[in-house]
């Protein structure tokens, strides 16, 4: 389970930082008193414009930031107090986290695999089935920088699936995905739940998270605006589809503020 209860994460801007977001203010809260929970055996989507607080707001969770306020917990670990405990159990992959481009994608699952204290024998099976299924044993061997944009993505969520966790944590999985690679990568996040994982996965893709998530969260300037179910979430606003309903709740926050 993932908890995170009353998460605020506050920025100091520098000069150059305040010119290039046009603010004269020095401090940006880019995320603001959020509280969610996603448990086990579902796949939470974390919704939200570009720069809503998606990506900082799984960063906390991943232990990569430390919350300014609040607190986050991953499997009953504190992120802060025990992020050790927290990494052994996550999956985090977002588009900035790159595989090395000298290497190839059976290197650098072998090397995440030991990485991990992970057995050669458990790291050759977990390999042939990820590899399997992502179809990556064709161009196993290659450097990365060789390949395409979906090859890399699929080396990539193949790697950081090594040690088998039990949550799993995607920002924006099937950005700039084809199709064809996009739905498989969808399809695989459903086979992780099928097997009592969590999934969270963060996208601005209303559409497909409508047809993959059982909960959903959306943050709009760093506030959560709405939790639940689909179908909770229509019967709050009265829209026919989440893409509308993402648009009520926006029109919402503006009127408030």
């Amino acid at each position: 389970m993932i908890e995170v209860k009353n998460l605020t994460k506050i920025y100091k801007l520098n000069k150059k930082q305040m010119a290039e977001q046009k603010t004269k203010d020095s401090i940006k809260k880019a995320v603001d008193n959020v509280t969610l929970t996603a448990k086990e055996g579902e796949i939470y989507g974390l919704l939200g414009p570009n720069g809503a607080g998606k990506t900082t707001t799984l960063r906390c969770v991943a232990t990569l930031l430390k919350p300014t306020e609040g607190s986050v917990s991953v499997c009953g670990y504190d992120t802060v107090e025990q992020p050790d405990k927290v990494r052994e159990s996550i999956s985090f992959l977002t588009n900035e986290i790159k595989l090395d481009p000298q290497f190839s994608p059976k290197y650098m699952f072998n090397f995440f695999g030991r990485l991990r204290g992970i057995d050669q024998k458990t790291i050759d099976e977990r390999r042939e089935e990820l590899f399997d299924y992502f179809g990556i044993h064709a161009f196993e061997d290659k450097k990365i920088e060789e390949l395409s944009t979906g090859m890399k993505q699929k080396a990539a969520i193949a790697v950081s699936l090594v040690h088998d966790p039990k949550v799993v944590i995607f920002d924006e999985p099937t950005n700039g995905l084809d199709i064809v690679t996009a739905r498989g990568v969808t399809d695989y996040l459903k086979i992780l739940k099928e097997r009592g994982k969590l999934v969270i996965v963060s996208t601005h893709i209303m559409s497909e998270a409508e047809k993959l998530c059982d909960r959903i969260g959306i943050i709009i300037n760093g506030r959560k605006a709405a939790e639940g179910t689909l179908d909770e979430i229509l019967a709050q606003t009265g829209a026919s589809d989440l893409e509308d309903a993402f648009f009520e709740y926006y029109k919402q926050y503006h009127k408030e503020v």
